[in-house]
């Protein structure tokens, strides 16, 4: 289970973020100071830092600095405004991403696991009946053959295999491609991506055995699946 620490001022904010977080199957360690946030990195261990950039009692660029000298993990900044001056010198101090306020919490979901697979904290292999993805490269082989998606079929086959052992609803589906895509994508889209998909990967997309679906639920990974 992966690590989080949250450094966040605003009761409902952090309040949300923990508890998307933990549905997401993180554990989260929260700090709503820059002095509480320092304290707390002593004798913990994360794998990965969202913090935000204003806090009550100083800002989040010290927090970074600390993060990168002692625990050396990714650095998320939460940002109110796309004050690009901000963002800069966060970068500039190590972080790995930011994401401005309000952001839609698939996206934030989406670049935390793009941080951890960067720094090699998530697998980057994954194999099923025959279907090999190479997460890192984006590179997808079925029987030893590459096999050709579009932007949005990869981010629904990224969706499965970074939750094997969930039944992932049509809703949840939705908001990922709609954050992939940038534009409402409906439900009856949905299943035609779902449909080309299985087409791709499937030995026979009529008796889909990699993506299964769970009637009046959504979908959920087959179990013959390894990842490492």
């Amino acid at each position: 289970m992966k690590r989080i620490f949250l450094v966040e001022d605003d009761k409902t904010i952090a309040k949300n973020l923990i508890l998307l977080l933990r549905s997401e199957g993180f554990t989260v360690t929260h700090s709503a100071t820059r002095s509480e946030a320092i304290a707390t990195l002593e004798g913990n261990k994360f794998d990965l830092a969202l913090i935000d950039i204003s806090l009550p009692d100083g800002n989040g660029f010290t927090i970074c600095t600390e993060i990168k000298e002692t625990h050396d993990i990714p650095v998320i900044f939460l940002t109110a405004s796309g004050d690009e001056a901000s963002v800069v010198t966060g970068l500039n101090m190590g972080a790995d991403d930011y994401i401005t306020k309000p952001f839609r919490p698939r996206e934030l979901i989406a670049r935390i696991g793009t941080a951890l697979r960067k720094c090699g904290r998530l697998e980057s292999d994954f194999e099923i009946q025959g279907l090999h993805v190479d997460i890192t490269s984006g590179v997808v082989k079925k029987n030893g053959n590459e096999v050709f998606l579009s932007a949005l079929e990869y981010r629904l086959l990224l969706v499965f295999i970074s939750n094997p052992k969930s039944i992932i609803t049509r809703g949840r589906l939705l908001d990922e491609l709609w954050d992939a895509a940038g534009e409402f994508v409906n439900d009856n889209t949905l299943t035609v991506y779902i449909k080309r998909l299985r087409e791709k990967i499937e030995n026979d997309s009529a008796n889909p055995q990699i993506i299964l679906t769970v009637r009046g639920t959504g979908y959920r990974l087959g179990e013959d699946y390894a990842s490492k």
